[in-house]
This record gives structure tokens, C-alpha cells and sequence, in this order.
């Protein structure tokens, strides 16, 4: 394959739609092969724009807007980094001959949560919780209660988590109600889930393109409010759940197609596995593998949009610990202990140029040779010496 230098006529060039932490990693790995890089977001100074060789602020929901930037760039990949995104724009860029990662009918369906439940679940017949969807609180009642307490709701639509919550009871219905509908995305109609007593849950990040898939050890992780706050890697799972894992991953990434990474959420109970979502795209708990992995799962990202081999070497056990603000500001700091920065850990600082309660700001990083629970206790400690106001 050639490589040129960026802002040539020759150049190979990615275009990220979305240009938060995870895309600000992607941007770096494609510039360490001499990629030109353009980053797309709908506010100023995001994370990957301060990075990037060209950046752009647009509103990400107009489809006009979108095809603008993409016709005026004319990038060679576009990545689409963020579920809250105008799909048409993506079909007819694909249809005018641009190759949208991993492609445009992948990204449709992984960004409702209707459109890829019944494509897995029904199309592919891999093993999901029980599900219904709802469109009125009278609906929600009724699927609730067909579901039984506790069962867990989530708009059909929303990034990160926002607007999901767990009812325990009828009467937790009309506050789970107002989460979803107040959550940013398309919360017209909700999904109602079984609530699955699993024992754990993962992320199985699985790489692919035309030669190859990859799977990455498969990542533990905690989450609080529908949104990561610790993972780690390797889970300490069973082989048959393992197996399991990993032929549920290949099964739905190659339904879906295209190259890239994939991050594929399952719970597990015992050797039972069941598959929950999937991100075509970095995912939040494998930032874990900055630290545990030769090449982490951004470089692995663009190695597979690029049609490179996959091949990495897994350095040892991690964890991460994501901080979240504490304060509404525009102007956010982010104090850091020196004892954080310690010979097995790494400290990121996203640089976002405002924070609200919950909001990301910074990961920290932890190593151990052998133990992951040992990286995440480590993680845990780390990640108490962040503050900010």
C-alpha cells in the first residue's frame, strides 16, 4: 500500500462525523501513517478537531449539511463516529460513490435499537433477551408488565447510554417514562428488555475487513446510568462462554458487513451468552486497550478501514477508570494528582471545551502484568485523584 503526506492531491483521507474522545484517538492513528485527516462535529473545538488536519462545526441532523462538507472534502473513508447523525446523508453519499465505514446500512441499523434487535434477533437468530416495543406510557404499561419487574427501557435512539433506566416496580414506570423521553436522540418509541440476571457483561471488540476478523480479549465493564465507568481486560470468562461470545460477535459483524471495528455488548450468565447492542466503531470500554494492547482498538480501527492486517500482541491485563465532571462550565479544569501519573498507568484528558454534570472528561489507564482485577483496584484508587471545577 503507498502512503503520501497529508494535503496533497494523492492523499488518502478520513473524514470522522463525530469528533468526540474516541474519534480524537482515530485521528492520531491515521496521522501516524501520514493520513489526512478532516473531523466533523456540531460544536466547536471538539476533541478530534483540535487534532485533525481540517475540522469542521455543522449541524450533524442536517442532511444538507452533511453532503456539503463530504462533496467539498471528498474524503477517500468516512467514519461515522456518533449515533446522532442524518442517515440519508450517508446513503447518498454511498450511492455518489463514497465508502462509508462500514457502511451505510450498518450504521442505520446499529443506531436504533429497534433496527438491530430484530435484525439479530430475528434475522440472524442469535440469542437476545425477551423484547417489546412501545410508543405510548399505556403500551409501556402493558409491555412492563408482560416483561416483569424488574425490566429495563431505553429510547429506540440515544448515545451513551442517556435515557436508559430500570424499572423495579409499576410505580418506578412514569419516572423511567420522563429518562427516556428527556434523552437526546429519537425517543418516539421505546424498547422495554428483559432484565437478564447476568453474572457479567462485555464488550467483545471484533475487527474486520475482506481478509480477516480479529477478535480482542474480551472486555469486562461497569456501567452506571447506561454509561461505562470502569472496564478492563481480559474478563475472566469461561472458554465455552468465550466461544460463545465470539461466534454471537462474528455472526452479527459479518451480517452487517464493511470493514472496521466493531464493539459488540453481550451479557453473560454462566456459559450462556446473549447478545444486547453493537457499535460499529471504537467503543468507550476499549479505551482499555490503549494500555493492553500493541495496538489498540483505534489503530486497529483504521488498519482495518485501510485493509491492513489485524495482527496485535496483548501486552498484559488493564483497566479504565472514566472521570466524569462534577460542574456546569465553560471553561472546565481538570485537577489530577501527581501520584496518578505512576509507571503502570497513563492519564487522558479529552479537552472538551465544556462540561455538564456526567460529562467525560478524562480516563485513567492501569497495567498489570497478571491480574485484571489488580489493574482495575489500581484503576479504581487512580481515578479518586481527579477532580475538577
Amino acid at each position: 500500500m503507498e502512503f503520501s503526506a497529508p494535503l496533497k492531491s494523492d492523499s488518502i483521507k478520513i473524514m470522522l462525523l463525530g469528533s468526540g474522545e474516541l474519534g480524537k484517538e482515530v485521528i492520531i492513528e491515521a496521522q501516524r501513517l501520514g493520513i489526512e485527516t478532516v473531523a466533523v462535529d456540531s460544536y466547536n473545538n471538539a476533541p478530534a478537531h483540535l487534532v485533525a488536519n481540517k475540522a469542521y462545526t455543522i449541524n450533524m441532523k442536517n442532511k444538507d449539511e452533511i453532503l456539503d462538507v463530504i462533496r467539498r472534502e471528498k474524503p477517500t473513508y468516512i467514519l461515522p463516529e456518533v449515533e446522532a447523525i442524518n442517515i440519508q446523508a450517508l446513503f447518498e453519499a454511498e450511492q455518489e460513490g463514497f465508502h462509508v465505514i462500514p457502511n451505510a446500512d450498518a450504521v442505520n441499523k446499529t443506531m436504533n435499537r429497534k433496527n438491530i434487535r430484530e435484525f439479530a434477533a430475528e434475522q440472524l437468530k442469535v440469542k437476545t433477551g425477551k423484547y417489546e416495543f412501545v410508543t405510548t406510557f399505556e403500551g409501556l404499561q402493558k409491555a412492563a408488565s408482560n416483561m416483569g419487574f424488574p425490566c429495563v427501557i431505553k429510547p429506540v435512539m440515544s448515545s451513551s447510554g442517556h435515557g436508559q433506566s430500570v424499572a423495579k416496580a409499576a410505580t418506578d414506570l412514569e419516572k423511567s417514562w420522563e429518562i427516556a423521553k428527556e434523552a437526546r436522540g429519537d425517543a418516539s418509541e421505546l424498547i422495554v428488555e428483559e432484565f437478564i440476571r447476568f453474572d457479567y457483561e462485555i464488550t467483545m471488540l471484533t475487527v474486520r475487513n475482506e481478509k480477516q476478523t480479529v477478535f480482542c480479549e474480551p472486555i469486562g465493564h461497569i456501567q452506571q446510568d447506561g454509561d461505562y465507568i470502569f472496564s478492563w481486560q481480559p474478563m475472566n470468562m469461561s472458554e465455552t462462554a468465550k466461544a460463545k461470545a465470539q461466534d454471537i460477535a462474528k455472526t452479527v459483524t459479518d451480517g452487517l458487513g464493511g470493514r472496521g471495528i466493531f464493539g459488540v455488548e453481550m451479557f453473560v450468565k454462566g456459559d450462556e451468552v446473549y447478545f444486547s447492542e453493537v457499535s460499529p466503531r471504537p467503543h468507550d470500554t476499549g479505551m482499555v486497550t490503549m494500555i493492553t494492547q500493541s495496538q489498540s482498538e483505534f489503530a486497529l480501527h483504521v488498519r482495518a478501514v485501510l485493509g491492513l492486517p489485524l495482527d496485535y500482541i496483548d501486552y498484559g491485563c488493564g483497566a479504565s477508570a472514566a472521570y466524569k465532571a462534577k460542574e456546569d462550565t465553560f471553561n472546565p479544569v481538570v485537577t489530577i494528582q501527581e501520584s496518578a501519573f505512576a509507571k503502570n498507568s497513563f492519564v487522558r484528558v479529552f479537552g472538551k471545551p465544556q462540561s455538564h454534570v456526567g460529562r467525560r472528561m478524562a480516563v485513567a489507564l492501569t497495567f498489570d502484568k497478571n491480574s485484571s482485577e489488580v489493574a482495575l483496584e489500581n484503576a479504581k484508587t487512580i481515578i479518586k485523584k481527579f477532580s475538577d471545577k
